[in-house]
This record gives C-alpha cells, structure tokens and sequence, in this order.
C-alpha cells in the first residue's frame, strides 16, 4: 500500500493543505523514500524520481531535503495535537476522554505507519531551528495527555503516583505502533486502538 493510498484511508493527514499538486506528489514521495531508505540515505534525485519529475523540478518548491522533513514533520506533528486535544476536551470523565486520546493516536499510528515512522522517527535529521519548534509541539502532545491523566488524578479516578513518567509512557506505548503495525497481521487499526486504551486505562488503575 502506498502512502497516498494510506492516507486516503486512514487517520492520517491527506496533505490537503499541501499545494500545488506537484508539492504534494515531492511530499508523499518523500515520505516514502524517508520511511523506506532513512533520511540522510534519501536523495532529492530518489524523491523525484518516485514523483515522476525531474530533480530541477524539486528545488522550485522545496529548497532543500530538510525542508521537505520539515513540513511532513510539522504537519504530522499538528494533526497528532489535534487529535490529542480534541480528545483531551471531549465529554466525559478522564477515563473516557483518556480511552478515546489513546484509541485515536494509536488508529492514527497503525493506520498511516509509513507517514508516523518518519514523523516520529527522524526528528534527530532535523536542523536545530526545525527540530526546536518540532519540539514544542512535542511539549503541547505531552501536556494533552498529561493534562487528562491528572484531572483523573485530581478526581480520584486514576491511580498515578508518578503522572510525567505514565504520560511519557502511554505515549511511547502509542507512537511505537507505528514501527511495528502490519496491514496484514491479525489486528486492524481500530483494534489496536481499542487494546491499548484498555491497556492504558489499567496502567493508570482507573477505577472501574
């Protein structure tokens, strides 16, 4: 399955936002070949030629390899806190909005895995201006999920004596879907969804 085809179909970014159509197409190529080669084993050469255009093509609207790291990160990284926030502020205890953040991140990672590994995986590739404000929205992902974890705290409903330490775990626990989730495995999306935020719910020894 391709990336285009992934992300058509699943909770990832359709690069809608991403325009004209010819750097969209440099996009999901590059997301592609970043997933598949890595980031620094990637040229613009392979990018454009999985995007059937010339590499003169790429430089007209991309300047450089880490621009377009740049954007897919970015952009990546906003529906994430969408996601999370949209969760964070829903109806219902901390344990229902706390399931619901988990099974959507999860959905998220399984259903569009090519786009989440270079999302979560390559942040290192990054310059350090990029990789700063990449960062920081890292910060507000980590601050949704902590936020839910202590107002469960707060009301009695969860069971946490360390809430950083389980924030910084129900997100690793979710972001690493994305490294082994098969579409051909036994679990679809929204089954690993609904494992983990049972997972995470006794994790957090909410109360029943």
């Amino acid at each position: 399955m391709s990336t285009a085809e992934e992300t058509a179909g699943a909770e990832m970014p359709p690069w809608a936002e991403v325009t004209p159509d010819a750097a969209r197409r440099l996009l999901v190529a590059a997301v592609e070949a970043f997933a598949e080669r890595g980031y620094h084993a990637t040229t613009t050469r392979d990018i454009a030629g999985r995007a059937g255009m010339s590499p003169a093509a790429l430089y007209i609207h991309y300047k450089t390899k880490e621009e377009l790291l740049h954007r897919i990160s970015r952009i990546g990284h906003e529906k994430a806190l969408e996601i999370l926030r949209t969760a964070a502020q829903g109806e219902g205890g901390a344990a229902e909005r706390l399931a619901d953040a988990v099974s959507s991140f999860v959905r998220w990672h399984a259903g569009g895995r090519t786009t989440a590994r270079v999302v979560q995986y390559e942040l290192d590739s990054l310059g350090p201006d990029a990789r700063a404000e990449i960062i920081a929205l890292r910060r507000q992902v980590d601050a949704e999920v902590r936020g839910i974890i202590q107002d469960g705290v707060a009301a009695g409903d969860f069971d946490v004596p360390d809430v950083p330490g389980t924030t910084l775990a129900v997100l690793s626990l979710c972001i690493d879907v994305a490294r082994w989730f098969n579409v051909n495995g036994t679990r679809t999306p929204d089954e690993v969804g609904t494992l983990y935020a049972d997972l995470v719910l006794r994790m957090v020894g909410a109360r029943k």
